[in-house]
């Protein structure tokens, strides 16, 4: 299984914040946003993941999160031009997908919630057998979002891009699984009137073909969308609320990597010490010194 983030885009709804960064580099609290939807492909147990930005952003990308070895898994970069759709990303991201089921995440999408993984792993084993899942989430405005229609039995009836009148209130979220034959099905896309690849006509693609799954994140899970000055601040104020009263860290990679066993405890207390005396490298001393965490 891959894994792809696209952290592209000029991120100009955060303006002045994202004049001379990435908006996926801005904090969420204690640590980088593109830190959040690392952690979710990580959760899923993906080990090999690209990311793909703009010319300018993948330097400081590289610096922060280098080839993945701090987390065990194989990192690579490949660019993004300019902004053309999220489809895009299968376009540009189809010599390392190479015919596998992947998963595509927006790196400005945060997610928080009991029984993640187990989701995370259904989509898995629904790529791997042919079919696409997308997650929905209920929202007060789905016409600001992609829309989900379901039926009783939660099977998808259709999709739409920010539809005026929304056929219901569950939006789709920023994170896509696919199977193999996702690229070759991309290609088939045509520019939408906004001139770019749209994942909603992806979607729809493996809808007509009966192909097409859907993952609804319940009452208690909480998915944020961290592209406005507001939603940037409400991703912050949560992040903060659970750590501070659930004494957990959301979504530390080291962490995840960890429990997973893909690095001992000497790397794990080897990247705290990169963090200095921070909190978040505080943290991760008491992961490794926590014998009843592994």
């Amino acid at each position: 299984m891959r894994g792809i983030i696209l952290a592209g885009g000029s991120g100009t709804r955060l303006y002045p914040l994202t004049k001379v960064m990435s908006k996926q580099l801005l904090p969420v609290y204690d640590k980088p946003m593109i830190y959040y939807p690392l952690s979710t492909l990580m959760l899923a147990g993906i080990q090999d993941i690209l990311l793909i930005s703009t010319p300018e952003d993948l330097p400081r990308f590289r610096e922060l999160l280098g080839d993945g070895g701090q987390f065990g898994i194989r990192l690579s970069y490949a660019e993004q031009p300019k902004p053309e759709g999220i489809a895009q990303a299968f376009l540009i991201g189809e010599d390392f997908i190479g015919g596998e089921p992947c998963a595509l995440i927006l790196g400005d999408n945060i997610f928080y919630g009991g029984w993640f993984s187990s989701n995370l792993q259904e989509a898995i084993t629904s790529a791997e057998s042919g079919y696409a899942t997308i997650f929905g989430c209920y929202v007060r405005d789905p016409e600001r979002f992609g829309v989900m229609e379901l039926n009783s039995e939660y099977q998808v009836l259709s999709v739409e891009e920010k539809p005026e009148k929304p056929k219901s209130h569950y939006a789709v979220t920023g994170l896509y699984f696919y199977d193999g034959r996702v690229c070759e099905l991309a290609k088939q896309l045509q520019p939408s009137s906004r001139g770019e690849l749209e994942i909603t006509g992806l979607n729809q693609l493996y809808l007509r073909e009966g192909r097409l799954k859907a993952q609804v994140l319940g009452r208690g899970f909480a998915w944020m969308d961290a592209g406005t000055v507001a939603s940037l601040m409400e991703a912050a104020v949560f992040v903060e609320t659970v750590q501070n009263r659930q004494g957990v860290v959301v979504s530390a990679p080291e962490e995840i990597a960890y429990y997973a066993g893909w690095i001992d405890k000497a790397k794990l207390l080897e990247s705290a010490a990169l963090y200095g005396k921070s909190p978040y490298g505080e943290h991760l001393c008491r992961v490794a010194e926590d014998r009843f965490l592994r």
